[in-house]
């Protein structure tokens, strides 16, 4: 259904399009800068792809990059994220690539989190065994404020 591939330059202008859709930032409501500045998103991305650390993939679906996935952060604390672009929504996709992802990353524990009302992410990532552990409240800058957030855990 998906491949996972290492990131190329030509997969940037379909994260930037992925990444400035208004729908899907309100969606996953905890956005960076680089959502929004084009030259904020070229060096996140020139940074993220040459640090060693973070094991970022391109999502293809049917010969088309649909998306990203990464694990990231210091060995205790490694992270998942996920963006898969809006028009690719409902078919899976972000199930199967972060389940590839988890085959190519052994560190556990790994942890997610996730708007608390973003059923849609906290699905994909119970699907591929992560636990709720938590709730609290993030800065949700795509809606503007605070929002309600679910801290998740893969043991």
């Amino acid at each position: 259904m998906i491949s996972l591939r290492e990131v190329v330059d030509s997969d940037l202008p379909t994260f930037w399009e992925h990444l400035t859709d208004p729908a899907a930032q309100y969606v996953a409501a905890v956005t960076r800068g680089y959502h929004y500045d084009r030259t904020l998103f070229d060096r996140y991305w020139a940074r993220v792809r040459s640090d060693p650390e973070v094991v970022m993939r391109t999502v293809v679906a049917d010969g088309v990059p649909v998306g990203h996935a990464a694990v990231y952060g210091p060995p205790d604390e490694r992270e998942v994220t996920y963006w898969i672009g809006r028009t690719h929504w409902g078919r899976g996709f972000a199930t199967a690539a972060l389940a590839e992802l988890l085959d190519l990353v052994s560190t556990r524990p790994l942890h997610a989190h996730a708007a608390a009302d973003n059923a849609g992410s906290i699905r994909v990532l119970e699907k591929c065994g992560f636990v709720i552990t938590g709730h609290g409240r993030g800065m949700g800058r795509a809606r503007g404020g605070e929002i309600d957030e679910v801290s998740l855990i893969l043991a």
